[in-house]
Formats: C-alpha cells, structure tokens, sequence
C-alpha cells in the first residue's frame, strides 16, 4: 500500500497497532501465568482484559474511517515478545523472572504509548475527533498500565530479585511504592 497523506500513515499505523495487540491477546496469557508475585499475575491478568476492548476500540476506530481492519507483520511487538520468551525459558529464579516479566511488560507498553500518542495527534490534526478520543482513551490505559508495573517494580519486585529472596511482596518493602503502584492496581482490581 501507498503512503501518499497522513490518512494512509495513519491507516498504516492503526494496521500496525492492530496486528500488536492481537498478538498481545495471544502472549498476555503466558506472561501472566510464569509470573511467582499474585499482584503482578493479577495486573498482567486485568491489562489482558484491557487489551481485549482496546482491540475493539481498533476495530470501532476502523469503522469510523470506513476501511477493514488488517493483519499485517509487526516485527517491534514481535521482537519484544521474542524476548520474554527467550528469558523465560532460561534457567531464572522466579523472583528474576518477576523482574524480567516486568521490564518485558514496560517495553510493550512504551512502544503502545508511542502508537497511541501518535495515533490520537494524526486524527487530532485530521480533524477526527471521535477516532481521538478513542486513541486518547486507550492512550490513557496504556500508561496507567505502565505505572501499575513501575509500582510493582519498586514495591518490592526488583528488590526480592536482587536479594534472590521468595519473601512475599507486601507494603513493608518499599511503602511509598507500594501505595503509588500496587494499591493503584488494586483499586483498579476491584
């Protein structure tokens, strides 16, 4: 396909996305379920569930522009899937894979903070409001994904990798993190 106005680069970009979050819907699963900690199984486990209306928010966001929703290679998210496979199947301690699901994590949801940052300023300068305000929404969830696993990550998850420790994760590790990023997932939980 031809990319000759910032209507096809946004199509392009909306396919790319697109192909991202249904391999993310196939991979989620099996992060979550290698993960020891019960708070961060639980978080991957409600971002899963995320995904899934994001992927109809895609497809609402293709109707609006009156074109299909398509599959096409996208080797970014694939990579990144790549490799929390490739660590996952190493010899690690489960406290380190904790800590590598996180970082895993953390990078898809940078490059779909990215997407959806763009995404919501292209409809946003061709004067599509309502494909923006879908973009923005799921924008949104993305980075409050991102800072439920930071949160985790300095509640503790980081901490009992270094130490090679099964202690639980509780709010005695690190307290200040462990309101700002693990009671934040809770309350979005309930």
């Amino acid at each position: 396909m031809r990319i000759a106005t910032l209507q096809d680069l946004l199509f392009n970009n909306m396919t790319d996305i697109y192909t991202a979050e249904r391999l993310l819907l196939q991979s989620l699963p099996v992060m979550a379920s290698l993960a020891s900690s019960p708070r961060l199984r639980q978080a991957m486990e409600m971002h899963l569930e995320e995904t899934g209306e994001q992927v109809e928010r895609l497809k609402t966001g293709f109707e609006l522009l009156n074109a299909p929703a398509m599959i096409k290679t996208c080797p970014g998210i694939a990579g990144i899937i790549k490799e929390s496979e490739e660590i996952a199947a190493k010899d690690i301690d489960r406290e380190v894979l904790d800590a590598a699901l996180i970082a895993a994590s953390q990078r898809i949801e940078h490059y779909e903070i990215s997407a959806y940052g763009t995404l919501a300023e292209y409809a946003r300068a061709l004067g599509l409001p309502e494909l923006q305000r879908l973009f923005e929404q799921t924008l949104a969830e993305e980075k409050a994904a991102d800072q439920i696993l930071s949160g985790l990550a300095e509640g503790g998850i980081n901490a009992m990798a270094e130490r090679g420790t099964s202690a639980s994760l509780d709010e005695h590790a690190h307290p200040a993190a462990y309101a700002a990023g693990v009671g934040a997932a809770e309350k979005r939980i309930r």
